[in-house]
């Protein structure tokens, strides 16, 4: 029997060219340096909060449906459906860069934004990212909407786009919380197994969220954050 080998339509190709950028920036080697952040996570470890694989997966899934995670989530939504019309999606990215609760949040998500920005327009140019840098200027850059713009425009699907981010966010705390609790990679995957039931949840609900109703409900990890700055000895930058 003969069989017949099909090539791929251009439907398949390009989806397959989207899932390749996907995976290439919510990679932990896209060089955004999102491994020197905790988002708050080293003071709970150091004040004794954090000591088990169950206590990482609690805290991450804190920020990523009611704290800083969850924001990033809906700017996401909004920012990505937003990406052909410059004016609307302007004003997402400049509201974007008011909701963080402490100057170290702040300085996670736009150091990694402008890096976003900087390596995503020489690797997978396109012209909607140039003309974002060139109207921004020297304006903060949020990484969950300039990362919106760059899936919208290479023809990324929000949902899994948005699910993308979220394992992402989740990854790369479950990762500062292996190193510093410390835990076994093991332990790692546990809590990221974990963690993967509740992200549906959320990204569902981050899709059907009006920006009138976008808070967070986390002071903990506020405060985790805000004494971050004071810490005697830091391994990361949040």
């Amino acid at each position: 029997m003969t069989m017949i080998t099909r090539m791929p339509t251009i439907t398949t190709m390009l989806a397959d060219a989207a899932l390749h950028r996907l995976l290439a920036w919510t990679s932990p080697s896209y060089p955004v340096g999102s491994f020197t952040y905790s988002h708050g996570l080293e003071t709970a470890v150091e004040d004794g909060r954090i000591t088990t694989a169950a206590h990482v997966t609690a805290y991450v899934e804190a920020v990523l449906a009611r704290g800083g995670g969850w924001v990033d989530a809906v700017l996401f939504v909004h920012a990505h459906r937003a990406a052909q019309d410059e004016v609307a999606f302007d004003a997402i990215s400049e509201l974007a860069t008011a909701f963080r609760g402490s100057s170290e949040t702040a300085l996670e998500s736009r150091q990694q934004g402008g890096s976003f920005l900087s390596v995503t327009r020489r690797a997978w140019p396109h012209p909607a990212l140039d003309a974002f840098a060139a109207r921004n200027g020297d304006h903060p850059i949020v990484h969950a909407t300039v990362m919106a713009l760059a899936c919208a425009v290479h023809d990324i699907p929000l949902a899994p786009a948005l699910h993308g981010w979220l394992h992402a966010t989740a990854a790369n705390l479950v990762s500062a919380g292996v190193r510093l609790v410390p835990l076994g990679q093991t332990d790692g995957q546990l809590a990221l197994a974990a963690l993967s039931h509740a992200i549906p949840a959320i990204a569902n609900k981050a899709l059907n969220s009006p920006l009138d109703d976008l808070g967070t409900a986390a002071p903990d990890l506020e405060l985790a954050s805000l004494s971050h700055e004071t810490l005697y000895t830091r391994l990361f930058r949040s």
